[in-house]
């Protein structure tokens, strides 16, 4: 197996020297180059595997170099050497591409780390399966995973609740060179405040009322892998501060411990909020929010996305049933209607239209779609109608339904699905759908 190459620019030689130890250590042969000119002729001539570059170079920046190898050397990922707490020219070069970034004084944990993970960079999978649809925005959204997928950038994905954004942070996750690590999806919102830094950094025995033993937090559970921080607008400001030393630092501490730990997770984060207001009103730090949204990823809103709603509704039908169909008068209110709950609302809608249609074809009256009307009133302010979202009393109508005939056919689910007029399939997933013990 050909042995890597790695190129190395600094204009300290004793950087270069270490540099090349370490790297030689993990059977990566390195060479040299003192200044940006060499080391773009350098790229010009020969295959590297990856790059790791200072800041400050005799004729030029690091970032200068991370702009021009993306246009002239895009296959070789780039990590650069910042001084220590220099964390908006890393936060910069990121954002121009590069890999990752090193902190002065190296540390060689972390260095190994970083260059392992470029090692495992691949040409990005194509992800049409994953995220539905041939519209403009799915495109270009699929466009911007295969290319954020490469970096090891924190990525915020925005975007309207129902959207996905989980969906999406798990395809960068799979895309990438962590793939073969944990993906730890947190709900920020989810756990109780006097929790969070243990359920995060982790605590020692004995360190609290309860701690019976070691705990390991959540950041370092996706050590080589990545840690997604579903509604990060959820965290209050306490948490915001220890959670961007975690990324500055990549270091934990655990409550009750007085040492540091590594910590090797690469950080996504979500919210259907605007962080950007959040900031301006103070709920939200300034400089977690720089840290967190290197890169931002915004997932399209269902109505923007035209005729992606069909095929994913075939797709949902799919998982459902195999023998439902929608009725054109279906598909046209479903192209028609705006989705506020996006997704998620869609998949609701036909879960119900599923359960509620008969002949095998969902008519559009089986959609039990929301109706929203403006009407005009004194000073012409249009008001909202709404009708009442009858899904939980459909949802007990059903669970009654399905236990009566389970009950007379002496809970023969075969009997009880021609009874109820349903394939044994639609039966099964109804069953567990509404959690009913039989």
């Amino acid at each position: 197996m050909k042995q890597p190459l790695a190129l190395v620019i600094d204009d300290e030689p004793d950087i270069c020297e270490l540099l090349k130890l370490t790297l030689g250590r993990m059977n990566i042969s390195t060479e040299t180059a003192a200044d940006i000119t060499s080391a773009k002729a350098l790229l010009g001539s020969s295959q590297f595997d990856l790059c790791l570059t200072d800041m400050r170079l005799p004729d030029g920046d690091g970032l200068e170099l991370v702009s021009w190898m993306q246009n002239n050397a895009s296959g070789v990922p780039v990590a650069v050497i910042t001084a220590h707490g220099n964390v908006e020219t890393a936060v910069q070069a990121l954002k121009l591409g590069a890999f990752d970034f090193i902190s002065k004084p190296l540390d060689l944990n972390n260095l190994r780390n970083i260059v392992e993970n470029a090692l495992k960079v691949e040409k990005p999978k194509n992800q049409q399966s994953r995220l539905q649809g041939d519209s403009r925005p799915i495109q270009e959204l699929r466009e911007m995973v295969d290319k954020v997928a490469r970096s090891q950038a924190p990525v915020h994905v925005s975007g309207e609740s129902g959207t996905g954004k989980e969906l999406v942070a798990r395809l960068i996750h799979e895309s990438g060179p962590r793939a073969d690590g944990p993906f730890v999806p947190v709900n920020c919102g989810a756990i109780p405040t006097e929790l969070m830094e243990s359920e995060f950094f982790g605590h020692r025995k004995g360190s609290f009322t309860g701690a019976v033993s070691d705990k390991v937090g959540l950041v370092r559970s996706a050590d080589d892998g990545t840690l997604f921080l579903d509604e990060i607008a959820d965290l209050p400001l306490s948490m915001q501060v220890k959670l961007l030393r975690v990324i500055q630092e990549k270091t934990v501490r655990p409550v009750g411990s007085s040492a540091e730990e590594p910590a090797n997770a690469r950080i996504l984060s979500a919210t259907h909020r605007k962080l950007g207001a959040m900031v301006a009103s103070g709920q939200f730090r300034e400089d977690l929010y720089y840290r967190i949204n290197v890169i931002e990823l915004a997932v399209p809103a269902l109505r923007d996305r035209g005729e992606d709603v069909f095929e994913l509704a075939e797709h949902i039908l799919k998982k459902l049933s195999s023998s439902i169909s929608l009725h054109d008068s279906a598909r046209a209110a479903l192209l028609t209607y705006s989705f506020p709950g996006n997704v998620r609302e869609l998949e609701n809608m036909l879960e119900r239209a599923v359960a509620l249609c008969t002949g095998g074809t969902i008519f559009e009256s089986d959609l039990n779609m929301r109706l929203r009307a403006s009407s005009p009133v004194e000073g012409d302010n249009p008001i909202e109608i709404t009708t009442i979202d009858l899904g939980d009393q459909v949802e007990d109508i059903q669970r009654q339904a399905i236990m009566d005939a389970l009950e007379k056919t002496r809970f023969n689910k075969t009997a009880a699905a021609k009874l109820l007029g349903l394939s044994f399939r639609q039966l099964r997933y109804r069953i567990k759908k509404l959690g009913i013990k039989s």
